[in-house]
């Protein structure tokens, strides 16, 4: 995995990009992930079966997932469309395992069609589901509640909406099994963007146990842990890529010391997505304005409808801009002379906002950020480490369609893996031939043949 000081473009193939494509756009880099997933085979190597379920939503892109197939991960899904986006590449039985939360029957359906494992979030939905037939294997997410901290992105464990404790695990399993299922699986997600070896294996730790208490209590035997995602990326330039060959050499220890030692043998499954995609993917926008006002202000093309992350998590991305050096047509002189706001700053001089165009004061990528270069107008912004959770979060706030992405290749070519949202797009599910003619009917006239034009 790279760290920011790896950067994969040169300056001159960033301007080059920048002027092929229209800005802002996502950018994938396709030998980066395949990398990335072979460095977790190898550290998981020494566990039979071992796969990575890609969690969906960090990226849900056939093209993305196509990589990934070929390299050998499975799907992790929350939702129909994650389901039907797995399908659609191929993947069935159990390559997918489906853990979601308040889930709608047909999604169960969806998921018992492919064969998918299913992952319950709550006991109460193994009689919701009984009544249209368990799966063959059934898994749980299990939430340690105080015995355990989380973080900002996930939460405290105890204030999280996800998983069952440990005496509805126990009631669960039982129940399950009186039912007649055969299989079992356990689940966890802990952390999230975690970049610290022993608090992965502690999740290992405590997921064994389980393994051993049902096994002691229930006569169950588990045969499959999921040990979540959470593996964490550096964001900022100071943080340490987490040595993901020592969390699996020391899962390994604890596997061999808690699990082998009692003649029991687990497969052992992950589903990470912020760590696979995550670096590899760069959100690359154009400088548009500077303003100096109580703060110096960088206007940026993106704004948080194609990274949401800064604005809703006041997550940081790392910002490099890259100075283009020509003024470029439609956009504010470069070299104009901006007013001199020293007496009423309150930040300090070479630190900046970099923003965006929502009419929404959080619509920032970066606050009092100090910058590699003094933007100008027609500048290019890269937004590093945007490639997971990042389009994918994605929204139509102030009608702002949704950028392209694109995957460079191992070859060098650059593909687009998806075009870029249209006003035509946004405006496609409204109808405003029937809301004209709703306010004739204001107006005392009437609709025709009770037609009702979809409303």
């Amino acid at each position: 995995m790279p760290k920011i000081s790896d950067f994969p473009y040169s300056d001159a193939q960033v301007l080059d990009l920048a002027k092929q494509f229209p800005t802002p756009f996502h950018l994938y880099h396709e030998e980066t992930i395949r990398k990335t997933v072979r460095g977790l085979n190898e550290a998981f190597s020494w566990c039979p079966g071992y796969k990575n379920h890609f969690a969906v939503k960090a990226t849900p892109n056939p093209h993305i997932m196509q990589v990934l197939k070929e390299e050998g991960c499975g799907a992790d899904c929350s939702s129909m469309a994650e389901l039907v986006l797995s399908e659609r590449m191929g993947l069935k039985g159990e390559d997918i395992m489906f853990t979601s939360n308040n889930t709608p029957l047909k999604e169960y359906q969806k998921a018992k069609e492919l064969g998918a494992i299913v992952n319950l979030d709550d006991i109460s939905h193994i009689d919701f589901l009984h009544g249209d037939g368990l799966p063959e294997l059934v898994s749980f997410r299990y939430n340690p509640g105080p015995s355990r901290t989380g973080n900002v992105l996930i939460g405290d464990p105890k204030e999280a909406k996800f998983g069952t404790t440990s005496e509805q695990l126990l009631e669960g399993y039982r129940r399950c099994k009186e039912l007649g299922v055969k299989r079992f699986g356990l689940h966890a997600m802990v952390v999230s963007n975690c970049l610290k070896v022993e608090e992965l294996l502690e999740t290992a730790r405590m997921l064994f146990n389980l393994v051993l208490i049902m096994k002691d209590q229930l006569g169950i035997t588990i045969e499959l842990v999921n040990l979540g995602g959470g593996f964490g990326i550096p964001y900022r330039p100071d943080e340490k890529v987490i040595d993901v060959q020592a969390v699996g050499s020391g899962i390994h220890q604890i596997y061999k010391d808690m699990i082998q030692a009692k003649g029991l043998q687990v497969r052992i499954v992950t589903e990470c997505g912020r760590y696979i995609t995550g670096p590899a993917g760069l959100l690359i926008s154009r400088v548009t304005h500077r303003k100096k006002i109580y703060k110096n202000y960088v206007g940026l093309d993106a704004c948080m409808a194609n990274l949401m992350r800064p604005g809703m998590y006041n997550a940081y991305h790392h910002i490099t801009i890259v100075p283009n050096g020509e003024q470029v047509p439609g956009l504010p002189d470069r070299n104009q002379e901006m007013p001199d706001n020293s007496k009423d700053l309150i930040s300090k001089t070479g630190i900046y906002d970099v923003v965006g165009g929502l009419c929404e004061n959080n619509d920032k990528f970066a606050v009092d950020r100090a910058l590699n270069a003094d933007p100008r107008p027609g500048d290019v912004a890269v937004i590093h480490d945007s490639g997971a959770h990042g389009h994918s979060m994605g929204f139509n706030y102030n009608g702002k369609p949704r950028s392209a992405e694109y995957l460079y290749r191992c070859d060098g070519s650059v593909l687009r893996i998806r075009r870029a949202e249209t006003l035509e797009d946004i405006f496609s599910t409204v109808d405003f031939a029937a809301a004209q003619t709703l306010n004739s009917v204001q107006n005392g006239s009437s609709i025709p043949n009770g037609k009702t034009n979809g409303y």
